[in-house]
């Protein structure tokens, strides 16, 4: 395939870690890579042309959001997502289910909460082998997403790469009906590939595992999916309820996957869950972890003992008259003091957001091109 490729680099001798570079028609993504959500086609606070300034490879844009607003309609009559949201670099587009999925049951945490299933009635209203039906969240008006209405949907955005539609059941679910609704996923993945093949359209599709964190159902999804010729393999589905039951999800999925193809991790961009899971063999992973924490005036920093946070609304920042991070190059840390990003959060004025974003992000896409070097000298 002329359009897209992946190229495996190095595998450390230290760990499962592994530098690649995956060729999109909009550009190299050098891996591993952390992947920022634009959920609307921006990331929040950010402009487009400063996060194409700053370097970031790959954003992440969704499905539902943009069907729902402004309409598929109207990105594809701007020449698609790329020209629509002014990105000359490469898009990855899911499929609409989390979203869906997640008014159903909620998040993990909602879930463990006891909070999520409550809302199944009010905005999902049928799941079937044809798909889902849910509530507009504008209007309320009825919408089908089905797997070939997902796949004709992120055509007409024209991402680089897409992933086909899947069921995600929650984290505490009846072992049979978990294995029901993986073979429900696997047969919604399959009909999403057929209808991608039928106009491939310089797109690549990922397959989604999933199997929750049942090993037998991951391996088995592995086996099943690997078998069909998706481009690439996304981790999905319930990830377990904390990091070390995800990590032991991933020892025994990551080395199931073709070594030939690139790989991502839906959903997670914590620090600590990104090193570890760089060193089981991750490519990428998206999260809206890292600019949602900057919202909150948590601000990721280097140290000398490592990585680590700062909580820009304590007090001792007041007068604090220097960077945020001073091993930063960031256009916020050159430019302004950590006294003044805390006056512009405890004035509540939304420059502050944008800065404190701009940090984060410059931050990760910094700290992915250290991973790659490390990488390559077998120092991770």
């Amino acid at each position: 395939m002329s359009y897209f490729s992946f190229e495996l680099i190095h595998t450390s001798k230290r760990s499962r870690a592994r530098l690649g570079r995956i060729h999109t028609p909009h550009g190299i993504i050098d891996t591993p890579n952390f992947v920022a959500v634009g959920t609307n086609g921006t990331l929040k606070a950010l402009d487009n042309v400063l996060v194409n300034n700053l370097g970031l490879q790959l954003m992440f844009a969704n499905t539902y959001h943009l069907l729902v607003h402004p309409g598929v309609e109207t990105v594809k009559a701007a020449g698609g997502l790329h020209q629509f949201i002014n990105r000359p670099y490469p898009i990855i587009t899911d499929s609409g289910g989390f979203q869906v999925f997640s008014l159903a049951y909620g998040t993990v945490k909602e879930e463990l909460k006891s909070k999520g299933m409550k809302r199944h009635t009010e905005a999902v209203l049928k799941i079937s082998e044809e798909g889902v039906l849910f509530r507009s969240y504008r209007d309320g008006s009825p919408l089908l997403l089905t797997p070939e209405s997902s796949i004709q949907a992120q055509k007409s955005l024209g991402a680089d790469i897409i992933i086909p539609f899947d069921e995600l059941p929650p984290y505490h679910i009846d072992p049979a009906k978990l294995t029901a609704s993986l073979h429900r996923t696997h047969r919604w993945e399959e009909r999403s590939l057929i209808e991608h093949m039928k106009n491939p359209q310089n797109q690549a599709i990922y397959a989604v595992i999933h199997g929750g964190i049942n090993q037998a159902l991951r391996t088995q999804s592995c086996s099943i999916l690997s078998n069909l010729p998706f481009d690439g393999f996304a981790i999905g589905g319930s990830l377990g309820k904390n990091r070390q039951e995800m990590i032991d999800m991933l020892t025994y999925t990551v080395p199931l996957l073709p070594s030939g193809a690139p790989n991502h991790l839906l959903g997670i961009g914590d620090l600590e869950s990104v090193d570890a899971c760089i060193r089981l063999g991750i490519d990428t992973f998206d999260s809206s972890h890292p600019t949602r924490c900057a919202r909150h005036g948590l601000l990721f920093v280097t140290s000398m003992s490592g990585t680590g946070h700062v909580k820009i609304l304590q007090t001792k920042y007041k007068n604090y008259h220097e960077p945020i991070d001073s091993m930063c190059e960031c256009y916020t840390c050159i430019h302004y003091t950590a006294a003044y990003i805390h006056h512009l959060f405890k004035a509540k004025e939304m420059t502050g957001l944008a800065l404190a974003s701009l940090h984060n992000l410059h931050f990760m896409i910094k700290l992915m091109k250290n991973y790659q070097r490390a990488i390559l000298e077998d120092k991770v």
